[in-house]
């Protein structure tokens, strides 16, 4: 099945995409209200909870437009490359969960329910924090990757 297949069929089976689906599917963070969805050969997340969507949609662009600069980025695109995708998502939740104390972000909404209740409103949240973390952190490198053969 190709990309825009794909895209077509999982877009019209699924009006609630997970928002932080990148991170969840590469485990660096959890949702219990998350839902995996096969697709031909391919896994996609949905998202379980009308409330925890819309809080997760608020959240993540606001993450994206404050690093934009510690990205290399001047503007807001409509989307952002993998790399930094995965940058901001795993990164971003990562940084909340250790201001939150919390060990590891294995469940995003009860962490995004939790920043809600101590910081009163997300754009209370201490995005500076976050941002540097977003800057610091490093995808995993790909097995093989430099080796001389």
């Amino acid at each position: 099945m190709d990309e825009d297949a794909f895209k077509d069929i999982y877009g019209n089976y699924d009006p609630q995409r997970c928002h932080f689906a990148k991170a969840i599917l590469t485990r660096c963070a959890g949702c219990a209200r998350s839902q995996r969805v096969l697709i031909a050969e391919r896994e996609a997340i949905s998202c379980l909870s009308r409330a925890g969507h819309e809080r997760c949609g608020t959240i993540l662009p606001l993450l994206r437009e404050k690093a934009l600069f510690a990205l290399g980025l001047s503007h807001s695109e409509q989307r952002l490359p993998h790399g930094k995708e995965m940058k901001v998502e795993c990164g971003g939740l990562g940084a909340l969960a250790g201001l939150l104390e919390a060990s590891a972000p294995d469940d995003v909404d009860a962490l995004l329910q939790r920043a809600e209740k101590v910081y009163g409103a997300v754009e209370g949240i201490p995005f500076g924090e976050i941002v540097g973390a977003i800057s610091r952190y490093s995808l995993r490198r790909r097995s093989g990757q430099g080796r001389q053969d």
